[in-house]
């Protein structure tokens, strides 16, 4: 039976998990299993099962290779490139996942807002200064734009990935857009106990 009529969080029909091929079945149920609940997103990109495939594999190719940057640097970018563009489900779903992985309850809505202002380092701001650029205006990225983060110890390979997560998230904002996804109300109290850093 399709829950089609359940579209509070998407724009477009959303099929129930049982109608789901098995192995995208089993991967949100992993998930449901690891975080407590389904977040929306994979619901909602469930509309079309092949897309929700290629969409998980880019995904964690992306966020789960080895590489220079700390989990909370990946989650950096992803919530100052989806501040860029304006993308609720992002910001708000990701800045869950960054203040539990940076341990700290403020970076999240800092870097949201803006992250030139956010208590982060030198080498992270260079990152998402680059993030952006890649998000804003990718043609205009330069030599200049490289130098400045080889100077703060990135090589051309942690390059790709900062570049990679940003442009690949530029697509993911602008579907969650386009669909409508909301935030699972869950995400917004995530990591907000978490004590401040001393």
């Amino acid at each position: 039976m399709s829950q089609a009529a359940n579209t509070d969080f998407s724009r477009y029909p959303v099929p129930d998990l049982n109608e789901l091929p098995d192995d995208l079945k089993q991967m949100v149920l992993k998930i449901q299993e690891k975080t407590g609940f389904i977040p929306n997103v994979f619901l909602a990109k469930a509309h079309r099962p092949e897309e929700l495939r290629a969409f998980s594999v880019y995904h964690d190719a992306l966020m789960y290779r080895e590489s220079v940057l700390t989990k909370a640097e990946i989650e950096m970018i992803v919530v100052a490139t989806s501040g860029e563009n304006n993308c609720l489900y992002c910001v708000i779903a990701h800045g869950a996942i960054l203040r539990i992985r940076a341990k700290h309850p403020l970076l999240a809505d800092q870097i949201a807002t803006n992250y030139r202002k956010a208590d982060i380092t030198p080498r992270q701001r260079a990152m998402l200064d680059f993030a952006v650029k890649v998000t804003n205006d990718s043609a205009a990225l330069g030599e200049a734009d490289f130098a400045a983060l080889h100077e703060c110890g990135f090589n051309d390979e942690d390059i790709w990935d900062i570049g990679s997560i940003a442009a690949f998230f530029a697509m993911s904002n602008r579907m969650a857009n386009l669909v409508g996804i909301k935030p699972n109300a869950e995400f917004y109290s995530m990591g907000r106990d978490i004590p401040l850093p001393e």
